[in-house]
């Protein structure tokens, strides 16, 4: 059965909403600009396992985690590369 002209402008209207939607909220977080938001998620996934990376998610007190924002601004690799530099010469001293 055949579509009425009123609910194919309908549609229209809520496709267009929702891109509208979607494209503010990149833009209002900052997201627009970063590289890894020009990626999708599965690009960006096969990306990271190629390097070999692997996802690592733990509970951090708050001072720590404001102390290693302020270093990871500074650092050339970001936040990522502060975390694994810290770790290996961690790791290192304890052995």
């Amino acid at each position: 059965m055949a579509m009425k002209k009123f609910d194919l402008e309908k549609n229209k209207a809520l496709k267009l909403g929702n891109d509208m939607k979607q494209t503010l909220s990149a833009d209002r977080f900052g997201k627009a600009s970063s590289q890894q938001a020009q990626l999708d998620r599965r690009e960006q996934r096969k990306l990271d396992q190629a390097k070999g990376l692997v996802p690592f998610a733990c509970k951090l007190p708050e001072k720590l985690v404001e102390q290693l924002k302020e270093r990871a601004a500074t650092h050339p690799e970001g936040m990522n590369g502060l975390i694994a530099e810290l770790l290996v010469n961690g790791l290192a001293a304890s052995a």
